[in-house]
C-alpha cells in the first residue's frame, strides 16, 4: 500500500524550536544557502551555508508555517530581512548544549531527492523491517538480542 504522507520536517523544525524555548535554550537553524529561494546576507554564508539565531529575543516579526520561516534581524548592527523556505533547514539545535536535530533529505520537500524516492523507500522499508521485528523471547534475559549489530524489540512477558 502507498500512502503519500505529507514532509514531516516543518512539523519537526516547528516542535523542535518550541522545545527550545520553552526550555530557556537559545534555537539556532543551520540553512543550505545553495537553496535559490534563501534570503539572508550572503556576507555570513560559510562554505553554503549559515547559522542563524532564532530566539524571539533575537528577531523581530517572526513568522514560521509549513513552508517557510521568515523574520527581520540584525547582522553587524543592520537589520535584514531573512526568509527561508524550510527544504533549506538542515537543522535545528540550542547553542548552550547542542540539543537538537539534524534533517536528512525527505522526499516531497526537498527537490534533490525525489530521483531517490523508490531506492529510498526500498531501503527504509528494509531498514524499518529490522530496527523494528518484535522478539518473543521467553527466556527471561534482560539483554537486548544482538543481531546483525541492528537493535530489536523483544516482547517481556
Amino acid at each position: 500500500m502507498d500512502i503519500k504522507m505529507s514532509p514531516k520536517r516543518p512539523y519537526l523544525v516547528r516542535a523542535m524550536y518550541d522545545w527550545l524555548v520553552d526550555n530557556q535554550m537559545t534555537p539556532h537553524l543551520v540553512v543550505d544557502t545553495t537553496n535559490a529561494s534563501v534570503e539572508v546576507p550572503q556576507e555570513h554564508v560559510q562554505d553554503g551555508q549559515i547559522i542563524l539565531n532564532v530566539h524571539p529575543g533575537a528577531v523581530v516579526n517572526f513568522s514560521m508555517d509549513l513552508e517557510q520561516i521568515s523574520f527581520e534581524a540584525r547582522f553587524g548592527g543592520v537589520p535584514q530581512r531573512i526568509w527561508v523556505p524550510i527544504a533549506a533547514v538542515m537543522a535545528i539545535y540550542a547553542r548552550e548544549n547542542g540539543a537538537g536535530t539534524i534533517f536528512e533529505p525527505e522526499p516531497g520537500l526537498d527537490p534533490h531527492s525525489e530521483h531517490d524516492l523508490e531506492f529510498q523507500g526500498e531501503v527504509e522499508s528494509r531498514e524499518s523491517a529490522e530496527l523494528y521485528s518484535v522478539q518473543d523471547d521467553d527466556s527471561g534475559a534482560d539483554e537486548p538480542s544482538k543481531s546483525k549489530g541492528k537493535p530489536n524489540l523483544r516482547v517481556v512477558k
